[in-house]
Protein backbone atom coordinates (compact mmCIF):
# COMPACT_ATOMS: atom_id res chain seq x y z
CA UNK A 1 0.00 0.00 0.00
CA UNK A 2 1.81 3.08 -1.45
CA UNK A 3 -0.51 5.76 0.02
CA UNK A 4 -0.54 6.94 3.09
CA UNK A 5 -3.40 7.05 5.77
CA UNK A 6 -4.77 10.44 5.27
CA UNK A 7 -5.09 9.77 1.80
CA UNK A 8 -7.17 6.69 1.99
CA UNK A 9 -9.53 9.33 4.05
CA UNK A 10 -10.40 10.64 0.66
CA UNK A 11 -13.62 8.51 1.29
CA UNK A 12 -13.90 6.62 4.70
CA UNK A 13 -16.70 4.66 5.71
CA UNK A 14 -17.94 5.61 9.02
CA UNK A 15 -17.49 4.09 12.35
CA UNK A 16 -21.06 2.60 13.31
CA UNK A 17 -22.09 0.94 16.35
CA UNK A 18 -23.34 -2.60 16.30
CA UNK A 19 -22.52 -2.39 12.23
CA UNK A 20 -18.87 -1.86 11.45
CA UNK A 21 -17.54 -4.54 12.88
CA UNK A 22 -14.84 -7.34 11.61
CA UNK A 23 -16.74 -9.19 9.18
CA UNK A 24 -18.38 -6.24 8.04
CA UNK A 25 -14.68 -4.30 7.12
CA UNK A 26 -13.59 -7.88 5.59
CA UNK A 27 -17.04 -7.83 3.27
CA UNK A 28 -16.51 -3.98 2.61
CA UNK A 29 -12.74 -4.01 1.65
CA UNK A 30 -13.41 -6.77 -1.09
CA UNK A 31 -15.52 -3.79 -2.96
CA UNK A 32 -12.78 -1.68 -2.42
CA UNK A 33 -9.03 -1.54 -1.86
CA UNK A 34 -8.59 2.21 -1.18
CA UNK A 35 -11.23 3.37 1.46
CA UNK A 36 -10.48 3.50 5.37
CA UNK A 37 -12.54 1.62 7.29
CA UNK A 38 -13.23 2.42 11.03
CA UNK A 39 -13.88 0.04 14.10
CA UNK A 40 -17.18 0.12 16.06
CA UNK A 41 -16.39 2.39 18.74
CA UNK A 42 -13.86 0.50 22.01
CA UNK A 43 -14.07 2.61 24.98
CA UNK A 44 -11.07 2.69 26.81
CA UNK A 45 -11.72 1.61 30.24
CA UNK A 46 -13.02 -1.55 28.59
CA UNK A 47 -10.13 -2.20 26.86
CA UNK A 48 -7.00 -0.94 29.76
CA UNK A 49 -9.66 -1.45 33.09
CA UNK A 50 -11.53 -4.39 31.35
CA UNK A 51 -8.82 -6.63 29.57
CA UNK A 52 -11.19 -6.90 26.38
CA UNK A 53 -8.15 -6.75 23.94
CA UNK A 54 -10.05 -9.32 21.81
CA UNK A 55 -12.20 -5.84 20.55
CA UNK A 56 -9.06 -5.13 18.50
CA UNK A 57 -9.15 -8.31 16.83
CA UNK A 58 -9.02 -7.97 12.49
CA UNK A 59 -7.65 -9.04 9.59
CA UNK A 60 -4.48 -7.85 8.14
CA UNK A 61 -6.46 -8.08 4.58
CA UNK A 62 -8.97 -5.13 6.29
CA UNK A 63 -6.10 -2.37 6.12
CA UNK A 64 -6.17 0.53 5.92
CA UNK A 65 -8.08 0.27 9.00
CA UNK A 66 -8.49 3.01 11.92
CA UNK A 67 -9.64 2.31 15.32
CA UNK A 68 -12.05 4.57 17.34
CA UNK A 69 -11.71 4.92 20.91
CA UNK A 70 -14.17 6.18 23.51
CA UNK A 71 -13.44 8.12 26.68
CA UNK A 72 -12.27 11.07 28.11
CA UNK A 73 -9.55 10.03 31.08
CA UNK A 74 -6.11 11.29 29.13
CA UNK A 75 -4.01 8.68 30.77
CA UNK A 76 -6.99 5.92 29.96
CA UNK A 77 -7.09 6.85 26.68
CA UNK A 78 -3.40 7.17 26.41
CA UNK A 79 -2.84 3.42 26.93
CA UNK A 80 -5.88 2.14 25.43
CA UNK A 81 -4.44 4.26 22.04
CA UNK A 82 -1.01 2.19 22.90
CA UNK A 83 -2.90 -1.08 22.88
CA UNK A 84 -4.41 -0.25 19.45
CA UNK A 85 -0.91 0.83 17.79
CA UNK A 86 0.44 -2.48 19.14
CA UNK A 87 -2.10 -4.06 17.51
CA UNK A 88 -1.22 -3.00 14.12
CA UNK A 89 -4.18 -0.10 13.79
CA UNK A 90 -2.07 3.01 11.73
CA UNK A 91 -4.78 5.63 13.09
CA UNK A 92 -6.67 5.99 16.55
CA UNK A 93 -9.50 7.67 16.40
CA UNK A 94 -11.32 9.43 19.20
CA UNK A 95 -15.10 9.93 19.39
CA UNK A 96 -16.69 13.00 20.08
CA UNK A 97 -19.81 12.53 18.25
CA UNK A 98 -21.39 9.75 19.49
CA UNK A 99 -24.67 11.18 20.75
CA UNK A 100 -25.15 9.25 24.07
CA UNK A 101 -25.10 11.46 26.78
CA UNK A 102 -22.44 9.64 29.53
CA UNK A 103 -21.82 6.30 30.54
CA UNK A 104 -20.78 5.45 34.02
CA UNK A 105 -17.03 5.73 33.05
CA UNK A 106 -17.68 9.31 32.35
CA UNK A 107 -18.26 11.35 29.53
CA UNK A 108 -17.75 9.83 26.27
CA UNK A 109 -18.85 11.37 22.83
CA UNK A 110 -20.87 14.27 21.63
CA UNK A 111 -20.82 15.69 25.17
CA UNK A 112 -17.27 16.35 25.13
CA UNK A 113 -17.68 19.41 22.59
CA UNK A 114 -18.65 21.22 25.85
CA UNK A 115 -15.57 20.24 27.07
CA UNK A 116 -12.66 20.96 24.42
CA UNK A 117 -9.91 21.74 26.63
CA UNK A 118 -10.49 18.74 27.90
CA UNK A 119 -10.62 17.10 24.19
CA UNK A 120 -7.27 18.78 23.97
CA UNK A 121 -5.60 16.95 26.90
CA UNK A 122 -6.71 13.80 25.73
CA UNK A 123 -5.36 13.99 22.13
CA UNK A 124 -2.25 15.11 23.06
CA UNK A 125 -1.78 12.44 26.11
CA UNK A 126 -2.84 10.07 22.90
CA UNK A 127 -0.47 11.52 20.34
CA UNK A 128 2.41 11.47 22.90
CA UNK A 129 2.03 7.48 23.61
CA UNK A 130 2.59 6.03 20.02
CA UNK A 131 3.15 6.27 16.53
CA UNK A 132 -0.26 5.78 15.04
CA UNK A 133 -1.74 8.86 13.64
CA UNK A 134 -4.44 10.13 15.97
CA UNK A 135 -7.49 12.01 14.79
CA UNK A 136 -11.42 12.96 15.98
CA UNK A 137 -14.39 12.74 14.58
CA UNK A 138 -17.27 15.38 16.24
CA UNK A 139 -20.41 17.26 15.85
CA UNK A 140 -20.70 20.52 14.80
CA UNK A 141 -22.45 21.48 18.53
CA UNK A 142 -24.72 19.89 20.86
CA UNK A 143 -27.56 21.14 22.27
CA UNK A 144 -27.74 24.87 22.72
CA UNK A 145 -24.12 26.20 21.55
CA UNK A 146 -23.83 27.82 18.83
CA UNK A 147 -21.74 26.22 16.19
CA UNK A 148 -20.32 29.20 14.00
CA UNK A 149 -18.64 30.01 17.55
CA UNK A 150 -17.95 26.87 19.17
CA UNK A 151 -16.65 24.32 16.16
CA UNK A 152 -13.60 27.06 14.78
CA UNK A 153 -12.69 27.09 18.99
CA UNK A 154 -12.77 23.22 19.13
CA UNK A 155 -10.88 22.42 15.66
CA UNK A 156 -8.03 25.43 16.84
CA UNK A 157 -7.64 23.30 20.39
CA UNK A 158 -7.41 19.87 19.06
CA UNK A 159 -4.78 21.58 16.42
CA UNK A 160 -2.95 23.22 18.85
CA UNK A 161 -2.60 19.52 20.57
CA UNK A 162 -1.19 18.09 17.87
CA UNK A 163 -4.20 16.67 15.40
CA UNK A 164 -3.85 17.21 11.35
CA UNK A 165 -7.36 15.13 10.47
CA UNK A 166 -10.96 15.51 11.67
CA UNK A 167 -13.86 13.78 10.78
CA UNK A 168 -16.98 16.32 10.96
CA UNK A 169 -20.40 15.16 11.68
CA UNK A 170 -22.36 18.30 9.58
CA UNK A 171 -25.08 17.86 12.55
CA UNK A 172 -25.60 18.78 16.21
CA UNK A 173 -26.40 16.44 18.67
CA UNK A 174 -29.26 16.98 20.83
CA UNK A 175 -28.25 15.08 24.21
CA UNK A 176 -31.75 16.14 25.79
CA UNK A 177 -35.14 15.25 24.25
CA UNK A 178 -33.29 12.86 21.59
CA UNK A 179 -32.50 9.37 21.33
CA UNK A 180 -29.05 8.43 19.67
CA UNK A 181 -30.78 7.21 16.73
CA UNK A 182 -33.24 10.41 16.30
CA UNK A 183 -29.74 12.03 16.56
CA UNK A 184 -28.66 10.84 13.51
CA UNK A 185 -31.52 12.62 11.36
CA UNK A 186 -33.56 15.06 13.47
CA UNK A 187 -30.87 17.84 13.49
CA UNK A 188 -30.34 19.60 10.17
CA UNK A 189 -27.53 19.12 8.28
CA UNK A 190 -24.97 21.99 7.95
CA UNK A 191 -22.62 21.16 5.16
CA UNK A 192 -21.76 24.24 4.42
CA UNK A 193 -20.11 25.04 7.90
CA UNK A 194 -17.87 22.53 7.19
CA UNK A 195 -16.93 23.69 4.08
CA UNK A 196 -16.21 27.13 5.64
CA UNK A 197 -13.69 25.39 8.56
CA UNK A 198 -11.91 24.08 5.55
CA UNK A 199 -11.18 27.65 4.33
CA UNK A 200 -10.76 28.85 7.92
CA UNK A 201 -7.98 25.91 8.88
CA UNK A 202 -6.14 25.11 5.42
CA UNK A 203 -3.77 23.25 6.84
CA UNK A 204 -6.49 20.71 8.70
CA UNK A 205 -7.28 17.34 6.68
CA UNK A 206 -11.19 17.98 6.97
CA UNK A 207 -13.88 15.02 6.59
CA UNK A 208 -17.24 15.86 6.08
CA UNK A 209 -20.19 13.46 7.00
CA UNK A 210 -23.52 13.31 7.89
CA UNK A 211 -26.53 12.47 5.36
CA UNK A 212 -23.84 11.72 1.96
CA UNK A 213 -26.13 8.97 0.40
CA UNK A 214 -24.19 8.75 -3.13
CA UNK A 215 -20.58 8.34 -4.49
CA UNK A 216 -21.89 11.42 -7.15
CA UNK A 217 -22.68 13.19 -3.93
CA UNK A 218 -19.09 12.63 -2.61
CA UNK A 219 -17.83 13.46 -5.75
CA UNK A 220 -19.55 17.07 -5.67
CA UNK A 221 -17.91 18.21 -2.21
CA UNK A 222 -14.89 16.78 -2.76
CA UNK A 223 -14.90 19.01 -6.02
CA UNK A 224 -16.32 21.75 -3.72
CA UNK A 225 -12.37 21.40 -1.68
CA UNK A 226 -13.29 19.09 1.09
CA UNK A 227 -10.91 16.64 1.84
CA UNK A 228 -12.40 13.86 2.46
CA UNK A 229 -16.40 12.54 2.91
CA UNK A 230 -17.29 10.02 5.48
CA UNK A 231 -19.94 7.97 4.68
CA UNK A 232 -22.03 6.06 6.98
CA UNK A 233 -25.60 4.19 6.71
CA UNK A 234 -25.78 4.63 2.60
CA UNK A 235 -22.05 2.30 2.48
CA UNK A 236 -23.64 -0.56 5.17
CA UNK A 237 -27.42 -0.24 3.04
CA UNK A 238 -26.31 -0.19 -0.66
CA UNK A 239 -22.42 -0.91 0.33
CA UNK A 240 -22.14 -2.11 -3.84
CA UNK A 241 -23.49 1.22 -4.80
CA UNK A 242 -21.32 3.12 -2.90
CA UNK A 243 -17.67 0.87 -2.52
CA UNK A 244 -17.61 -0.91 -6.00
CA UNK A 245 -16.46 2.34 -7.76
CA UNK A 246 -14.98 4.02 -5.23
CA UNK A 247 -11.03 3.21 -6.26
CA UNK A 248 -11.93 3.79 -10.03
CA UNK A 249 -14.29 7.62 -9.10
CA UNK A 250 -12.65 8.66 -6.29
CA UNK A 251 -8.98 7.45 -6.04
CA UNK A 252 -8.23 7.04 -10.01
CA UNK A 253 -7.51 3.17 -9.86
CA UNK A 254 -9.28 0.28 -10.97
CA UNK A 255 -13.44 -0.06 -10.53
CA UNK A 256 -14.31 -3.30 -7.91
CA UNK A 257 -15.07 -6.49 -8.84
CA UNK A 258 -18.90 -7.73 -9.76
CA UNK A 259 -21.26 -8.58 -6.68
CA UNK A 260 -20.75 -12.05 -7.33
CA UNK A 261 -17.36 -11.92 -6.84
CA UNK A 262 -17.85 -10.28 -3.65
CA UNK A 263 -19.71 -13.18 -2.42
CA UNK A 264 -17.05 -15.49 -3.60
CA UNK A 265 -14.56 -13.73 -1.93
CA UNK A 266 -16.83 -14.06 1.64
CA UNK A 267 -16.81 -17.57 1.26
CA UNK A 268 -13.23 -18.17 2.62
CA UNK A 269 -14.02 -15.88 5.57
CA UNK A 270 -17.30 -17.15 6.25
CA UNK A 271 -15.74 -20.67 6.47
CA UNK A 272 -12.93 -19.60 8.68
CA UNK A 273 -15.90 -18.01 11.22
CA UNK A 274 -17.90 -20.96 10.93
CA UNK A 275 -14.62 -23.61 12.45
CA UNK A 276 -13.98 -21.11 15.41
CA UNK A 277 -17.73 -21.70 16.47
CA UNK A 278 -19.59 -19.05 14.85
CA UNK A 279 -23.23 -18.21 13.49
CA UNK A 280 -23.43 -17.97 9.59
CA UNK A 281 -25.92 -14.41 10.42
CA UNK A 282 -22.92 -12.92 12.29
CA UNK A 283 -21.22 -12.46 8.86
CA UNK A 284 -24.40 -12.48 6.54
CA UNK A 285 -26.03 -9.64 8.12
CA UNK A 286 -23.95 -7.15 6.87
CA UNK A 287 -24.45 -8.56 3.04
CA UNK A 288 -28.27 -8.47 2.79
CA UNK A 289 -27.87 -5.08 1.10
CA UNK A 290 -25.36 -6.53 -1.69
CA UNK A 291 -27.66 -6.31 -4.21
CA UNK A 292 -29.99 -3.82 -3.01
CA UNK A 293 -31.72 -2.18 -6.22
CA UNK A 294 -31.38 -5.41 -8.69
CA UNK A 295 -33.75 -7.67 -9.67
CA UNK A 296 -33.76 -10.91 -7.39
CA UNK A 297 -32.44 -8.59 -4.52
CA UNK A 298 -35.61 -9.40 -2.11
CA UNK A 299 -35.21 -12.54 -2.63
CA UNK A 300 -31.19 -12.55 -1.39
CA UNK A 301 -32.60 -10.54 1.39
CA UNK A 302 -34.95 -13.40 2.78
CA UNK A 303 -32.78 -16.27 2.37
CA UNK A 304 -29.96 -15.03 4.06
CA UNK A 305 -32.68 -13.48 6.62
CA UNK A 306 -34.57 -16.42 7.35
CA UNK A 307 -31.95 -19.28 7.13
CA UNK A 308 -29.08 -17.74 8.39
CA UNK A 309 -29.24 -17.91 11.44
CA UNK A 310 -30.13 -21.05 11.97
CA UNK A 311 -28.45 -23.50 13.79
CA UNK A 312 -26.29 -25.12 11.60
CA UNK A 313 -26.62 -23.08 8.51
CA UNK A 314 -23.11 -23.21 6.67
CA UNK A 315 -22.69 -21.61 3.10
CA UNK A 316 -24.92 -23.63 1.16
CA UNK A 317 -27.26 -21.06 2.45
CA UNK A 318 -25.64 -18.02 0.22
CA UNK A 319 -26.18 -20.79 -2.16
CA UNK A 320 -29.86 -21.17 -2.12
CA UNK A 321 -29.96 -17.30 -1.68
CA UNK A 322 -28.00 -16.79 -5.23
CA UNK A 323 -30.26 -19.39 -6.76
CA UNK A 324 -33.20 -17.69 -5.09
CA UNK A 325 -32.14 -14.20 -6.66
CA UNK A 326 -32.12 -16.02 -10.32
CA UNK A 327 -34.76 -17.53 -10.49
CA UNK A 328 -36.73 -14.39 -9.22
CA UNK A 329 -34.93 -12.12 -11.95
CA UNK A 330 -35.77 -14.20 -14.74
Amino acid sequence: MNMNISQHARLSVAPMMDWTDRHCRFFHRLMSRETLLYTEMVTAPALVRGGARHLLRFDPAEQPVALQLGGSDPAELAQAARMGADEGYREINLNVGCPSDRVKSGFFGAVLMERPALVAECCAAMIAAQPAEVTVKCRIGVDDQDPDEVLPDFLERIRAAGVRRVAIHARKAWLQGLSPKENRDIPPLDHDLVHRMKTEFPDLHLSLNGGIASLAAAQDHLARGIDGVMIGRAAYHTPAEILLDTDRAIFGGAAGPDRHAVVEGMRPHIAVHLAEGGKLAQVTRHMLGLFAGLPGARQWRRVLSEQGHRDGAGLDVLDRALAAMEQAAA
